[in-house]
């Protein structure tokens, strides 16, 4: 997830130095961004401080990043603090809750609120956000429509998913460049050499070769992003229902044999 997230947009600009990371409270995002040799400067800004406490204390994966002199760690409504911001950003990624109904993220998949990531986003822009469920079934829920929003305030937007198994689908993931003459097509050779020279060690599941598949959608999402109308405003929202996960029990008369 967080390989898939971070760094097709990180490696899609050429230098990335400040990076916005709205969310991504584990601080998995953040160790991402920093083992990118360019990075100068990562903000990253979560609302839960109880979250962020927690996987500080319980995460060794992540203690190195929470730990890095480059990361300022806010807690605090990730809108509020990019709204606020005054110095542009090479990109943005927003690790975010889903699109629940009355949940506390769903404005944050807004035109209004693209829009306004787009005045933060410096020359050559990248931003970045998770997208919700991809998979064959649930893909037209708010995958498809949040494509279609982003299509709504900049050039170009590449949408891609991966099968994630510990979220028990694939997931969708959208990453929108401001600058519409930047090439968005990157060959297995190129990818392969950017990772080589810009990131820190070795990465567990992407490269040129997986790159690719990344963006090979199926014929079925690309028909839906096709057909897809609805931009998502104030106003008008679609949102992610969970699916829970329900699991069978042994009866207990065979238990207490």
């Amino acid at each position: 997830y967080h390989e898939s997230l971070v760094h097709p947009a990180m490696l899609m600009h050429p230098n990335p130095k400040r990076v916005y990371i709205g969310g991504g409270g584990e601080g998995s995002t953040a160790r991402e961004v920093l083992r990118h040799k360019s990075v100068e400067k990562c903000v990253m800004v979560d609302i839960d401080g109880d979250v962020v406490r927690f996987c500080k204390e319980h995460l060794p994966e992540n203690t190195e990043a929470f730990a890095d002199p480059r990361l300022e760690l806010v807690i605090e409504d990730a809108k509020v603090v990019l709204e606020q911001a005054t110095e542009p950003f090479d990109v943005i990624i927003m690790d975010l809750d889903d699109p629940l109904e009355g949940g506390p993220c769903y404005q944050l998949y807004t035109k209004e609120f693209y829009e306004m990531c787009k005045t933060k986003l410096g020359p050559g822009g990248v931003l970045v956000t998770q997208a919700g469920q991809a998979g064959i079934k649930r893909h037209h829920i708010v995958w498809s429509a949040i494509h279609s929003t982003l299509r709504a305030v900049f050039p170009t937007v590449l949408p891609y998913n991966q099968a994630v198994y510990s979220f028990m689908d694939e997931w969708g993931w959208h990453l929108a460049l401001t600058d519409g003459d930047i090439p968005s097509k990157l060959s297995e050779e190129e990818v392969d050499k950017r990772i080589a020279t810009r990131i820190q060690g070795e990465l567990k599941f992407l490269d040129g070769c997986s790159w690719q598949g990344l963006f090979a959608l199926s014929k079925v999402h690309r028909k839906t992003l096709a057909a897809e109308t609805i931009v998502m405003t104030k106003g008008t929202h679609r949102f992610m229902h969970a699916t829970g996960l329900t699991v069978a029990e042994e009866p207990a008369a065979k238990r207490a044999k």
